[in-house]
């Protein structure tokens, strides 16, 4: 199985949901990331990318997500991608890929109030990085 971990921001409130049959809640909700980069001709670009995210946890579910998240939190979501499929109401297949949620953090704004101010760089310095030797890739 392979893991993935995202960080980004919620699109919307999450959706707090009880199964048909066993009545178990889960959550549903989708993370925003956006990706800037520099295109071929040197003028900026952004790309955000939707994803749809659900728990099945039913304690982090009601304890967790309904009390703490809110449209805009910056959280960091880790599971694994299954496939969604579903029939619409007008009978037509509709398939979607999914982040069940394994481990998920939600960063509040005071997390990152004590943090000192980040030094202003010159834009036009080049960029240097120590690089690690021990990299096993």
């Amino acid at each position: 199985m392979q893991s993935v971990t995202i960080e980004g921001y919620l699109a919307a409130d999450p959706s707090i949901l009880a199964a048909q049959g066993s009545g178990k809640k889960r959550a549903s909700f989708r993370v925003l990331e956006t990706v800037r980069f520099r295109r071929g001709d040197g003028q900026p670009g952004e790309r955000t990318t939707g994803f749809n995210c659900v728990c099945f946890n039913e304690r982090t579910a009601e304890d967790y997500i309904a009390a703490y998240a809110r449209k805009g939190s910056r959280v960091v979501v880790n599971g694994h991608v299954e496939n969604d499929t579903w029939t619409g109401r007008d009978g037509v297949a509709h398939y979607d890929l999914r982040l069940v949620v394994e481990g998920l953090r939600i960063k509040r704004r005071a997390d990152h109030e004590d943090e000192p101010a980040a030094e202003e760089t010159d834009p036009a310095a080049p960029f240097t990085a120590e690089l690690d030797d021990e990299i096993p890739f």
